[in-house]
């Protein structure tokens, strides 16, 4: 059911370092992408994607994680993701960029789920230092970067009790805890 396959697509955060994705299933997943709809079906996205080791080392530095989770610096290595999508555009793009980027990356990351991978969507990159180190066109803007890799972290949606407290959480067994509001306190009418 496809509820299940959302409700699975969570923000992994901590991954199975040594699986690694082969180059031919990311381009599966920019498939998806390219399959997606967009304003006025401009198609003006680009992927860069990195599946090295190396070249993975290369982008980790530059990601800021979990905000949320003030005293975690991150995946420690073997928890790091082993590839990663670089969603890029033209600098001078349509005003419905963003929209048309954040289609594509839940195309993708619903990809990476159906084929028991995970994800997470960072949009807190040092895009001058990742855009430098793969030597990125100039005339492509950095937009999102999806870290990929098989889940080694158990992520769990709860009812929020408190509704101005809705920071996820990761309690004494490591589990991740994502509140998520009531279904009648998000419809208006």
């Amino acid at each position: 059911m496809f509820k299940d396959l959302v409700i699975k697509n969570r923000s992994y955060r901590r991954f199975n370092e040594s699986h690694r994705i082969p180059e031919e299933q990311l381009k599966s997943l920019v498939e998806l992408a390219r399959l997606s709809p967009c304003a006025a079906n401009l198609q003006t996205l680009r992927y860069c994607l990195i599946s090295e080791p190396a070249d993975c080392d290369k982008v980790f530095p530059h990601l800021k994680w979990a905000n949320y989770l003030r005293f975690w610096e991150g995946p420690v290595p073997g928890e790091r993701p082993s590839a990663y999508i670089i969603i890029l555009a033209p600098v001078m793009a349509t005003r419905f960029l963003n929209t048309d980027a954040g289609i594509a990356a839940q195309s993708m990351l619903l990809g990476a789920t159906e084929m028991g991978l995970g994800g997470c969507i960072m949009a807190s990159v040092d895009k001058t230092e990742v855009h430098h180190n793969f030597d990125l066109p100039h005339d492509l803007d950095i937009l999102l970067v999806i870290a990929l890799g098989e889940p080694a972290e158990t992520v769990v949606i709860e009812e929020v009790t408190d509704p101005e407290d809705i920071e996820y959480w990761r309690d004494e067994e490591g589990i991740h805890h994502v509140p998520k509001r009531k279904l009648q306190d998000l419809i208006i009418k």
